[in-house]
């Protein structure tokens, strides 16, 4: 089959088409004929080497975090899918490659894809999804009512969140700029913030939560549009010692953390607000709630552009600008197996 590897860490690197083995499954898995997947900021993260501390994986590698497919085989004990069955899903960290013809994924990662959309619709919602739905069912715990800051509301992950906000009844403010306002508004945002005109810590006030897409100044200047007891989850900025403990990373990585988060952790005492930086699980489970959103249509994908496989690397420069408004899909277009 064809693939996209990378077979180093660094921001020079290119993805290189190569061509390598289907691969085989255990019992639990799927085989996926994969048909369209997104590209997403992990996937350059990965190939700068900006996650090592979390994720450690073996070259070559093949990027891609999340899909769209058609099943073509399963393992013995599968019981949840069949041959046939149109699915999408996000593959555990330990199992990515979605830049490629087919893919090997634990049943529990997958779900039935959305009835009423496209496969190339459907690539585009996993990774983003499932990073909102945690974020504000798992860490937030948004409730009707309540306000919350999105950041960046055109790009991949806010289009998705501004939608989920708005269907569990929060008030939803977003920063974007002048390209991003009809879209933003479009999907429900309550209040627009024109990150390029104005200060969005100076304009809002007493906000119950902040979706933090961005990292870096931006985040910091968020503590400051919260409540005493709001809630901050972040996606881009840096774990601290909490995650750590969380996750039984051990004592030299809760030290590590520790040190790189002690200004974010300064800024949580002083404004009396909790930080939480979420690094998504796969979940079939809750991929199968946003299907009903989606089926349900109040959760629309939005796509920017769609590039064919042979474009990978010219679709992650793109994503790479910041200019995307929405997803940026790779259609792939396996070809199917062939029957002995």
């Amino acid at each position: 089959m064809k693939a996209m590897i990378i077979d180093r860490y660094g921001e020079d690197v290119a993805l290189q088409e190569t061509k390598i083995d289907i691969p085989e499954i255990g019992e639990q898995d799927l085989l996926i004929r994969i048909h369209a997947a997104s590209i997403n900021p992990i996937d350059f993260k990965i190939r700068d080497g900006k996650v090592k501390m979390l994720l450690s994986f073996q070259m070559p590698l093949i990027l891609g975090n999340d899909f769209s497919g058609t099943v073509e085989q399963v393992g013995s004990k599968v019981t949840k899918f069949q041959p046939g069955d149109k699915v999408f899903g996000r593959p555990r960290k330990s199992r990515i490659g979605t830049f490629a013809e087919y893919i090997s994924i634990h049943e529990e990662d997958v779900a039935i894809a959305p009835s009423n959309i496209s496969l190339i619709e459907s690539a585009s919602l996993p990774l983003v999804g499932l990073t909102t739905w945690q974020a504000f069912h798992d860490v937030l715990q948004l409730k009707e009512g309540q306000k919350i800051l999105i950041h960046a509301g055109a790009g991949g992950v806010g289009t998705f969140a501004i939608q989920l906000a708005k269907t569990m009844g929060a008030y939803v403010a977003t920063t974007a700029s002048d390209r991003g306002y009809d879209l933003v508004k479009s999907l429900g945002a309550d209040e627009i913030i024109n990150y390029k005109e104005q200060d969005f810590e100076k304009v809002l006030k007493g906000y119950d939560a902040v979706f933090d897409t961005l990292g870096g100044t931006s985040l910091e200047k968020s503590f400051k549009v919260l409540r005493p007891g709001g809630k901050i989850v972040s996606v881009s900025a840096v774990p601290n010692k909490a995650f750590a403990a969380e996750n039984n990373l051990g004592f030299f990585k809760k030290v590590i953390f520790s040190i790189v988060s002690s200004k974010i952790a300064k800024l949580e005492r002083k404004h009396n607000v909790h930080y939480h930086f979420l690094f998504m699980k796969p979940s079939g489970e809750q991929l199968s709630k946003i299907a009903d959103l989606v089926e349900k249509e109040v959760i629309v994908p939005v796509i920017d552009k769609v590039f064919p496989f042979k474009d990978a690397q010219k679709a992650i420069e793109y994503v790479e600008t910041g200019r995307a408004k929405g997803k940026v899909i790779i259609k792939v277009e396996s070809p199917l197996i062939a029957k002995d």
